[in-house]
């Protein structure tokens, strides 16, 4: 099914999500990976997991993880980028930049300041983490008026390549995707009730309302 905006899926941690999003539509799947980050998978499971999709982009999640076991990692597990979630400037070991794109993940508030921050925006852009390509994924606070932050939205999207996560409704999407024009959205994944069953109700309904009409 073809999608009116790129999508990601973040904390994919079973086949019923992967498989699923896959199908919908997704360009990419992501992995918390990072040992120290909630929620993480090991790489082998990752692995396992990517082997039953094609076609989407695989994805690992990090914190400040040291950059040689990023990089490791990373080639295990045949990432095509990688998301760092709140990453300092610099990784621990980091002597050169990433050899794959980077999505940079911030607050509002700090997105915010890098529209009047020269210093703060070349950091958030990741043109030293990654010179490949860089994005910088500004997760939106529980209950936050969407529409009411369309106007700032809007100037990050025309600065960045800006991607959006946080709790979306199908009814905002529209007039939020309309407003601001992101780069994509990346949704959160969920975990199943038991081996093989999962209930996808608030998944579906994302991804019907992003579906392209032709």
């Amino acid at each position: 099914m073809a999608l009116r905006i790129p999508v990601l899926v973040r904390g994919i941690n079973n086949l019923s999500d992967a498989r699923y999003c896959a199908g919908m539509g997704a360009d990419g799947l992501i992995f918390t990976l990072d040992p120290e980050l909630p929620g993480a998978i090991d790489p082998a499971t990752a692995k396992e997991l990517a082997g039953w999709v094609a076609g989407v982009e695989l994805i690992g999640e990090f914190g400040d993880a040291d950059t040689e076991q990023l990089v490791a990692v990373a080639a295990a597990c045949g990432l095509d980028s990688v998301l760092l979630r709140e990453a300092p400037l610099f990784l621990p070991g980091m002597h050169e930049p990433l050899p794959f794109p980077v999505l940079r993940e911030t607050d509002l508030l700090t997105a915010l300041q890098a529209l009047i921050d020269p210093d703060l925006a070349h950091e958030l852009s990741s043109a030293d983490f990654a010179p490949a390509g860089g994005a910088v994924l500004v997760t939106l606070p529980a209950g936050a008026d969407l529409l009411g932050w369309q106007e700032q939205l809007g100037a990050l999207a025309r600065q960045f390549s800006l991607w959006l996560g946080g709790e979306f409704t199908a009814a905002d999407l529209p007039a939020l995707l309309d407003g601001v024009r992101p780069a994509g959205l990346v949704l959160q994944g969920g975990d199943e009730l038991k081996p093989g069953l999962r209930d996808f109700t608030g998944l579906e309904e994302i991804f019907e309302a992003l579906e392209e009409v032709e």
